[in-house]
């Protein structure tokens, strides 16, 4: 790929930043636009109180990290984070309040999940037989399965038991779909990356600090240290191809859109660009008008799941872990909890997550502080209450999901772009650097 190219990123959240640190490693001149006053998209920090007053700073969902995110963790160190510091690193546990459930021993991978699955607690012979048996079929078939193959149907031979206290809370944190509904196939290939991939990749990796300072606020400094331009309130509402070069519109882009981009790397939610695309696609030139709005219809055809996180306090509130699954059912809709004085914030502060959430803010709020009094014991004051309604895709057997490449440079990265892995922050890292390295594959050009 030649150097010097200057290149346009819309967008700076996870999947942007990693494409405009690729840009700028590679030689490229990058110019960062973010349309609000803070980076980091949908991992981002936010601003709240606490009943008292006191100010806190938490973030837009509780999110987890597992071992296997090899290029976020790598993009960390890049920009000067040590992921040991910011990062609790545990190893993989679904335990329940009452003891039960799996935890995985300290021991090198694979041999972890083998000495977790025979120490669990609460789950018979069969139980864990069924789940060995189901382990070994899947490892002999390379972690693949027909494509057609929902989570559920893939993990029919396993027993009642292993089904909730295992792949559902498994499934649900890690593809934001309920089984029955997900893709086996990109289940398998997460499980296989974190059970057979790189030492420790089933760890959890429970941030310590704000996710703002996780990875983005480091990734912009980096990138502004080594001349990148990295622009808040920076609106882009539409673009232009003029000859080889693209124009992008909208308000407070600065004079560095006025010279045009040799490419443009759109990393917003797809929602942003499919509005941005679809009109452009109506008004561009013929030779890439239907390959636009052909990518347009792909990301517009997308499903969409919540997640919600209930921010809660009380004065003597802990857990008996950072971490610990919930039994969840419609009533009771959380389906993990979070001591987030064990991850460095304040004392007495949990926080809730509702994956795949249903309801309104206001009753799932209700929902989540009636089962922290029936399966933790405790009384609870609400703090904040977060949706976001559109959180990750609705990762479902055969999902059609936009490709890296739309028209002759420019390309589009985010967790929902055709890859391997579901709407998490890897796959977001994991696209930004696809894009830069499409750009080497003739992806600039006329």
């Amino acid at each position: 790929m030649a150097a010097g190219l200057n290149i346009a990123v819309v967008g700076a959240g996870w999947a942007g930043l990693a494409a405009a640190v690729s840009a700028t490693q590679a030689g490229h001149t990058t110019t960062v636009y973010e349309a609000a006053e803070s980076l980091g998209g949908r991992a981002r920090a936010l601003k709240a109180t606490f009943p008292d007053g006191t100010p806190v700073v938490l973030d837009n969902g509780q999110h987890i990290l597992i071992g296997a995110y090899s290029d976020t963790l790598a993009l960390m160190r890049q920009v000067g984070v040590a992921p040991e510091q910011v990062l609790l690193d545990l190893p993989m546990a679904l335990r329940f309040p009452d003891g039960l459930g799996i935890r995985f021993p300290n021991w090198p991978t694979p041999l972890d999940a083998l000495g977790g699955i025979l120490g669990a607690r609460g789950w018979s012979l069969v139980d864990k037989w069924s789940l060995l048996r189901a382990a070994a079929g899947w490892q002999r078939q390379g972690f693949v399965c027909d494509d057609s193959l929902s989570v559920a149907a893939l993990c029919r031979s396993l027993t009642p038991r292993i089904l909730a206290e295992l792949i559902e809370p498994l499934c649900v944190s890690a593809l934001n779909t309920p089984a029955d509904q997900a893709s086996g196939r990109v289940f398998l290939r997460v499980l296989r990356d974190a059970l057979f991939g790189v030492a420790g990749g089933s760890h959890l990796l429970l941030p310590t600090t704000d996710l703002g300072a996780l990875l983005p606020q480091a990734s912009a400094d980096w990138l502004q240290q080594r001349g990148a331009q990295v622009l808040f309130k920076a609106r882009v509402e539409g673009l232009q191809r003029c000859g080889t070069q693209w124009q992008l519109a909208g308000s407070g882009l600065g004079p560095a859109a006025e010279k045009g981009f040799d490419a443009v790397i759109w990393a917003t939610s797809a929602s942003n660009a499919v509005q941005a695309l679809m009109k452009f696609g109506i008004d561009a030139p013929e030779n890439i008008s239907n390959a636009v709005q052909s990518w347009a219809q792909t990301a517009q055809a997308l499903q969409f799941e919540a997640i919600a996180t209930v921010y809660a306090w009380s004065a003597n509130a802990r857990l008996s872990q950072p971490m610990l699954a919930l039994r969840s059912n419609a009533a009771q809709p959380a389906q993990f909890a979070f001591d987030r004085a064990a991850l460095g914030g304040p004392k007495g502060l949990l926080a809730f997550v509702v994956s795949a959430a249903q309801s309104d803010r206001a009753t799932l709020q209700a929902q989540v502080l009636a089962q922290a009094k029936a399966q933790l014991g405790l009384d609870l004051l609400p703090v904040l209450t977060v949706v976001e309604k559109r959180a990750t895709f609705a990762c479902t057997p055969g999902l059609q999901r936009p490709a890296q490449h739309i028209a002759p440079g420019l390309l589009a990265c985010g967790d929902y772009v055709e890859g391997p892995y579901p709407a998490t922050l890897e796959g977001a890292v994991r696209s930004g650097i696809a894009a830069i390295q499409a750009l080497s594959l003739g992806a600039v050009g006329t």
